[in-house]
C-alpha cells in the first residue's frame, strides 16, 4: 500500500490508471445503498475499530486519495488497517496495463476501457458481506436485492450517529450465526436464501470457512470448487465472490444477466446472446474476465453508449 500518515488524516496514493470519478459513479448506482453515503464528491463510511466505529470521509484531489475521521483521530494501528481496507476495496494492487492492451484490441472491450479508463473493480473486502449479497442477488432484480439488504442491514447491522446523520454497519457472521431462518422470512428473504445465509454465517464462526483459507488456494478452479461445495453456492455466487472479495481476475460469473444485457446492447443485437457465443467473445479476455465483466455491468448505467 502507497500511503501517507498525517495522523490527522491519511492520504493513499493510487496507481496512475485510476479514475476517482468513475468510482463515484459505480458505487451511487443506487439511492438505497446503506453501507455509505455519497456527499459533495466524497464518500462517507464507517471501519471497525479496536473498540469503536470509525467515520471515514473518502475524497479525491491532486492525484490523491485523502482520509479524513470526522469523529475522532483513530490510533496509528487503526490509521494503517483502514488504509488497508481502502486500498482493497478499489483494488488498487491490481496493475491494469495488461487488460488495456487487450482490451485495446478487442472490439467489445475497447470502447468500454477507453469511455471508462481508470475504473477498477469495486469490491467487498469482507468475505460474509460478499457472499450474503451474492445469494440476496440470485434471481432477483437489483431493486428488490437492494431493498432486502437494506432491511437485513437495519435489523442486524451496528450503527453509529454522528452530527445527526446515520452511518450502518455490515451484520457481522457472529451475529447472523445466532438467528433463526423465521427471522429472516419475516424480512421477505425466501426459505432457501435465509437458510443458505444462516448456514454460511455458522460454517465461519465454527471456523470451517474464512477468507485467508480461500485465499490460501493460488488455483481459480481450486477455489471454485471449495465455494461450491458450499449449501447454496453455485457458479455464478462462486465467480461474483471470488471477484469481488478474493480479488481472482479470472472470475466470470457468465450466466449474470447483466452481462448478456450489455453485451446485446453494445453489439446491438436482436437477442441476448448464449453462453456459448459469450465464451466465444471472452477468448481474447483470458485472466481478465473480470475486468471484462465489471465494465460490462459499468456499461448499464451509461445511457449515451
Amino acid at each position: 500500500m502507497n500511503w501517507v500518515d498525517h495522523e490527522t488524516y491519511i492520504e493513499i496514493i493510487p496507481p496512475k490508471e485510476f479514475n476517482f470519478n468513475e468510482c463515484l459513479i459505480f458505487l451511487g448506482r443506487s439511492d438505497q445503498e446503506i453501507l455509505y453515503r455519497m456527499k459533495e464528491d466524497a464518500i462517507y463510511t464507517i471501519i471497525k475499530g479496536r473498540e469503536s466505529f470509525i467515520l471515514c470521509r473518502i475524497s479525491y484531489d491532486k492525484d490523491v486519495l485523502k482520509i479524513e475521521f470526522p469523529n475522532g483521530v483513530p490510533t496509528v494501528v487503526e490509521r494503517e488497517k483502514i488504509g488497508e481496507y481502502i486500498w482493497e476495496w478499489f483494488d488498487l494492487e491490481r496493475d491494469l496495463a495488461e487488460f488495456y492492451r487487450i482490451a485495446s484490441k478487442d472490439t467489445v472491450l475497447r470502447k468500454l476501457t477507453e469511455r471508462y479508463h481508470g475504473l477498477r473493480i469495486i469490491g467487498i473486502p469482507d468475505l460474509f458481506e460478499a457472499f450474503v449479497w451474492a445469494i440476496i442477488g440470485q434471481q432477483i432484480n437489483l431493486t428488490f436485492a437492494y431493498t432486502l439488504k437494506k432491511r437485513f442491514v437495519e435489523q442486524y447491522g451496528e450503527v453509529l450517529t454522528f452530527e445527526d446523520e446515520t452511518y450502518w454497519a455490515f451484520p457481522t457472521f457472529e451475529k447472523i450465526a445466532t438467528i433463526h431462518v423465521e427471522e429472516l422470512k419475516a424480512l421477505q428473504f425466501s426459505t432457501r436464501k435465509a437458510e443458505y445465509i444462516i448456514g454460511i454465517a455458522k460454517l465461519m464462526n465454527n471456523g470451517d470457512l474464512s477468507k485467508e483459507f480461500l485465499m490460501e488456494k493460488q488455483n481459480y478452479q481450486d477455489i471454485k470448487d471449495s465455494l461450491i461445495s458450499i449449501r447454496g453456492i453455485g457458479a455464478w455466487t462462486a465467480d461474483y465472490v471470488m471477484m469481488k472479495c478474493l480479488h481472482q481476475p479470472s472470475a466470470f460469473p457468465i450466466a449474470d444477466v447483466g452481462i448478456h444485457q450489455a453485451l446485446k446492447h453494445l453489439l446491438k443485437l436482436e437477442k441476448k446472446p448464449s453462453i456459448e457465443e459469450i465464451e466465444k467473445l471472452a477468448v481474447q479476455w483470458k485472466g481478465w474476465q473480470a475486468y471484462a465483466t465489471f465494465y460490462l455491468w459499468r456499461s448499464l448505467y451509461d445511457e449515451t453508449i
